[in-house]
């Protein structure tokens, strides 16, 4: 496999030897609706029951170096419900570069309402990260910027969030890391590049309408805001039919149009698969076949749970 040299973010930036790095860094995801416990840690036993989630995605399948994530989540209410614990772990690969996330998740509801609930959440861990500059085809083999690799650099994680639900909406907003921090800072006596993780902000709102006892119409949207990027917006539409099948749409506002399908294998699991199709230039000029993404989400209950609180997010 030839060497790589990455058309994406900070990869470019490191050959030109800019002053800084600013990008969107946190993994991407489509089928966000049924990860939420990976953006939000207020979300950490909302369902009710143990649920287990793991996902793999890659993005601009075709390029070398293109951007490929695996996450897995646990997460279960504690006792009688009001406080709930997870644990989360993400991989992330793009080009020479490999970021491993490990975050544990607290959350504590409250009842608002007869139906309504709010949660807040914590997340606490650490990132871990791994450049391998042998990946890149430099210009000058010589830059000393370049010599050294970086190799288990480890980084805390402190993150928060809020999610509120009754039984046919839920809205919240997060924070997964509040800290800033620089990864490495590469300069000599001409320029100097730093690689700084960002705050990113998190938004995310959805509804269940009841149109028939056979079918409902499940739009939701994500909004994810970070310095140094565009406002990303996901909207999308999701039908549930028989309480089986998920069909759906999504528009990534300016980026991509996405297709979704799921399928509820029994009471316990739900597998589903998204495509990508980028609606710019990337996708026009360059040689790439989309994203893909696939999740497998498995959940712990009796018959007695799944009778008295079925859950559509």
């Amino acid at each position: 496999m030839k060497k790589v040299v990455s058309v994406f973010g900070f990869l470019l930036i490191l050959a030109l030897g800019t002053t800084s790095v600013s990008a969107q860094q946190d993994p991407q995801y489509t089928q966000y609706m049924y990860n939420t416990v990976a953006i939000n840690p207020a979300y950490a036993g909302n369902r009710g029951v143990t649920s287990i989630v793991g996902l793999h995605r890659s993005q601009w399948v075709g390029l070398d170096g293109a951007p490929r994530t695996q996450s897995l989540s646990i997460h279960s209410p504690i006792g009688e419900g009001k406080v709930g614990l997870g644990l989360s772990i993400v991989n992330d690969a793009l080009g020479p570069s490999q970021e491993t996330y490990v975050g544990a998740d607290f959350s504590y509801t409250i009842n608002t309402s007869e139906n309504g609930k709010l949660s807040f959440g914590l997340k606490a861990g650490g990132h871990i990260l791994d450049v391998d500059f042998t990946k890149l085809t430099l210009f000058d083999v010589t830059d000393p910027r370049f010599s050294q690799n970086i190799d288990n650099k480890l980084s805390p994680i402190i993150g928060a969030g809020l999610y509120y639900h009754t039984e046919n909406f839920y809205a919240g907003v997060s924070v997964p890391n509040l800290i800033e921090t620089e990864h490495f800072d590469l300069s000599n006596n001409s320029s100097s590049v730093i690689a700084r993780e960002r705050i990113h902000y998190y938004g995310i709102m959805g509804y269940t309408f009841d149109i028939s006892d056979q079918l409902k119409f499940k739009p939701s949207t994500l909004v994810k805001m970070v310095a140094g990027a565009p406002l990303q917006v996901d909207l999308t539409a999701n039908f549930l039919v028989m309480e089986k099948l998920h069909l759906g749409a999504a528009y990534r506002w300016s980026a991509a149009l996405s297709g979704l399908v799921g399928f509820q294998v029994s009471d316990s699991m739900l597998i589903g698969l998204a495509y990508d199709r980028e609606s710019t230039d990337l996708g026009d000029t360059f040689y790439n076949d989309g994203s893909f993404e696939v999740f497998l989400r498995f959940e712990l209950f009796n018959e007695y749970d799944r009778m008295l609180t079925p859950r559509f997010f």
